[in-house]
């Protein structure tokens, strides 16, 4: 084990949440330019997220997120704090899928990845396929005029989280270049790793662990999807170590990054809350007349 390059891995996960936080603070204060949007706050929120899906699966630090970054903010709503993070969200989304598309045209995922649906049933019975598709339409149609008049508010609070598209530069140079900076970080940490766990450190290597940890985050069935990520990492590097050496690679930096993530978390949670009882914070300011 290189405890140095274990501990600049370590150092590149926390730098990199630092700039997803950047980023993300960016986004908030172009949804609310008159409002003073602390990056200190949007900080704790992202500590305290990662904090909580080290150990709840399906992903339910990202309530987190929004709960402490709406709290830190003046006069915003859950919905537009919700849609920043979902702006946020759509860069590593566009990065990750083309990691997985370049894996899977290089042959390098498993078969059982591939489309299994038949879409041959649609074109051999085009009149049962048209009668379902009508239908689905014609549901859909109605639940959008039974919530025409309710949903008016709440989609001009969605799209307020995605205001600073409006400037592709102040896009470009104020969140996607901090986000460039997180992947950045990221390949950089991943090539630590693997030089702590005596891994062949190479650039492709680190970038289908990456791939590994994308699919993982499409089935997030496990905290921080532990289990997940290493099934697919084994079957990824299978041709470059051992399966003991892979397994102990994935598991002992899954593991470290849970630790890491844990005590960031929890130590935002206390500092922002004074308590780490996240839950029934929420639970008391569910009551706020501006949670919509």
């Amino acid at each position: 084990m290189a405890w140095g390059a274990l501990a600049l891995g370590i150092c590149c996960h926390v730098l990199r949440l630092l700039a997803v936080s950047r980023a993300w603070r960016n986004i908030i204060e172009g949804a609310y330019p008159r409002a003073r949007v602390r990056w200190r706050s949007i900080v704790g929120s992202v500590f305290a997220g990662v904090g909580v899906n080290a150990i709840i699966p399906a992903r339910g630090g990202e309530a987190v997120r929004v709960v402490l970054a709406k709290r830190s903010v003046e006069g915003s709503s859950y919905a537009t704090i919700a849609s920043t993070l979902v702006l946020l969200s759509l860069f590593d989304f566009v990065v990750a899928t083309c990691l997985v598309i370049w894996a899977a045209v290089t042959g390098q995922l498993p078969q059982v990845l591939g489309p299994s649906f038949d879409f041959s049933w649609a074109f051999h019975n085009p009149g049962t396929f048209l009668k379902v598709v009508a239908v689905v339409l014609a549901v859909a149609v109605v639940i959008v005029l039974w919530f025409a008049e309710q949903i008016g508010d709440f989609r001009r609070r969605l799209t307020q989280g995605f205001a600073i598209l409006k400037d592709r530069r102040a896009y470009l140079q104020r969140v996607a270049f901090w986000q460039g900076i997180d992947w950045t970080l990221r390949l950089v940490g991943v090539l630590f790793f693997l030089h702590a766990f005596g891994l062949p450190v190479t650039v492709h290597n680190a970038l289908l662990v990456q791939v590994s940890a994308g699919l993982a985050s499409l089935l997030p069935i496990t905290p921080s999807g532990i289990g997940t990520e290493q099934a697919f990492l084994l079957y990824l590097l299978r041709d470059q170590a051992s399966r003991t050496a892979l397994l102990s690679f994935s598991v002992g930096m899954r593991i470290t990054l849970i630790a890491v993530n844990l005590v960031l978390g929890f130590a935002a949670l206390f500092i922002t809350l004074r308590t780490v009882h996240w839950r029934q914070h929420g639970a008391t300011t569910s009551t706020d007349p501006d949670t919509r």
